[in-house]
């Protein structure tokens, strides 16, 4: 009776962790084609680098084993608890997009942790369509257009009006959004946001301001996104 009671707590042991490995099994591979999804979404058109690739990516699956330590365990998800909190990340600010992404990684891997393992596909797919479409949308594509136009002018030169007839010839939008002096108070440096309405006829447009400002130094570069902004 004793090795018939022995037998049977190994079997139901037994039968027990290979259901217990293959639940694992596929949470986690769910939980990476999710990350190759959300990683996709999220970078496509867009300058990423490879470790803010690789992040979303294994991020899921990394929060679902996590989830899956600690699922009734108080003991464990105060261990993990105090140990994420002496982790610092140190990295470059980034952008609306970027926390979206992160943030969809860290749901999905909360979902399939608790085997939701449907609901997270479900909400990625929706989600990842949803970016996709606004990624191909005009919604705002006029802010990524503008580039930052820096103009020299001498002292002796106004500023208030002197390049609205160039800009309303070559620009849709023009806004002077600094000035300063400069070379001992004998220059000024105006700083413009722009929009262009032709890209191609920005030398024609650079070329015309040269010859109102004396030939001075002139800059336009791309203006850059500013990470506190949404």
């Amino acid at each position: 009776m004793l090795e018939n009671l022995t037998t049977t707590i190994e079997t139901t042991t037994t039968s027990a962790l290979s259901v217990t490995n293959e639940i694992f099994a596929l949470c986690s591979l769910v939980s990476l084609l999710l990350g190759i999804m959300i990683s996709f979404t999220f970078c496509f058109r867009q300058k990423k680098s490879k470790g803010f690739i690789l992040a979303l990516t294994i991020l899921p699956i990394i929060v679902q084993v996590i989830i899956m330590m600690v699922n009734g365990n108080v003991g464990t998800g105060v261990a993990v608890m105090g140990a994420f909190s002496l982790v610092r990340f140190r990295s470059a600010p980034g952008n609306a997009k970027d926390i979206c992404g992160i943030f969809l990684a860290m749901a999905v891997g909360l979902a399939t942790g608790t085997d939701q393992l449907i609901l997270a596909a479900v909400f990625t797919a929706i989600v990842c369509a949803v970016t996709l479409i606004y990624s191909f949308s005009p919604l705002g594509s006029i802010r990524d257009s503008m580039k930052v136009l820096s103009i020299t002018i001498p002292e002796s030169l106004d500023y208030s009006e002197v390049f609205d007839d160039i800009f309303g010839k070559y620009t849709s939008h023009a806004e002077l959004t600094a000035s300063r002096t400069t070379g001992m108070g004998s220059l000024y440096k105006l700083t413009y946001e722009i929009t262009l309405k032709d890209a191609k006829k920005e030398k024609e447009m650079i070329d015309e301001l040269r010859t109102r400002n004396g030939n001075l130094e002139i800059s336009c570069s791309k203006k850059t996104e500013d990470p506190d902004a949404l």
